[in-house]
């Protein structure tokens, strides 16, 4: 059973950085970070 959730842990850890490489992708995580930088300068 210990193997099995490696093994889907490890294939959604994939997945996630093969999108955040994506340039369209990388403009979202981009503009989400710049957000959170001047929600958390407001305060």
């Amino acid at each position: 059973m210990g193997m099995m959730k490696k093994a889907g842990a490890f294939a959604i850890a994939k997945k996630v950085y093969d999108e955040a490489r994506k340039p369209h992708n990388q403009a979202k995580i981009k503009e989400a970070a710049r957000k959170l930088q001047e929600s958390r300068k407001r305060r």
